[in-house]
């Protein structure tokens, strides 16, 4: 138990203090000279790419979390962290991930145009939609999470996409970053988006909320079954 719970707090404080790393680094990118042509208007942070850097906030609550005494797990930080992984960091997380490779193997210029690579490093686009992946899986197999009830998870996690969608769907949000630069520059942050109708980003948002809402039960299935099968490992 002991030596589980060491693991535990190292790899929250890993973890956390990666994610402190990648927004430091970020952040030592503003002075810089900007390639021609991308972050007109918005800057660099106008991407939703920077919802996984929103990591950083979960495995810090986990990380605070650890070092609370006594029975912990009825805590409240404790439920908020499950929480945030359940409805929060693991769906919308692995979203970002499989969306973003998705599209570049497709066409990279669609959402992540050659000339940024002139400003971002390998390195730090794989930061930003790599390695936020295996950081998720290893944190199933760390430490168990108890999902919330399914009707109560699923409303959360409908708000969350919502508020996702109206970052990116003008008719919900007219003051998001990313129509913001559509109506002042004329240009869409992601390329893809270009090639819609109207009718045609509904239907693809739609469908991008099945995919977070099946992912949010990918994680549920894998929590149960990894610590499932872990519990019956110890007690045979």
């Amino acid at each position: 138990m002991k030596m589980t719970t060491l693991r535990m707090r190292v790899y929250h404080i890993t973890a956390f203090s990666w994610y402190m790393f990648v927004v430091k680094s970020l952040a030592a990118k503003a002075g810089e000279e900007l390639p021609p042509g991308i972050f007109v208007y918005g800057g660099p942070w106008k991407y939703l790419t920077f919802l996984n850097l929103l990591q950083m906030s979960f495995f810090g609550v986990a990380a605070v979390n650890d070092l609370q005494l006594g029975r912990k797990s009825e805590s409240t930080l404790n439920r908020c962290k499950d929480l945030l992984f359940a409805v929060f960091a693991f769906p919308v997380g692995t979203f970002v991930v499989l969306f973003f490779w998705t599209i570049f193997a497709y066409d990279r210029e669609l959402v992540y145009p050659a000339t940024i690579d002139t400003f971002f490093p390998p390195w730090m686009n794989h930061a930003m939609h790599t390695f936020v992946l295996p950081f998720l899986f290893g944190e199933v197999l760390v430490q168990p999470h108890v999902y919330p009830q399914a009707k109560h998870a699923l409303a959360v996690l409908g708000l969350v996409v919502i508020l996702m969608i109206a970052v990116l769907v003008p008719p919900l949000n007219m003051l998001c970053r990313i129509i913001w630069v559509y109506i002042s520059a004329g240009i869409w942050v992601y390329p893809l988006l270009g090639h819609f109708s109207t009718a045609g980003l509904v239907g693809f948002f739609i469908l991008n909320m099945s995919v977070v809402t099946l992912l949010y039960l990918l994680g549920d299935m894998l929590n149960r079954h990894v610590w499932t099968v872990s519990s019956a490992d110890m007690m045979s």
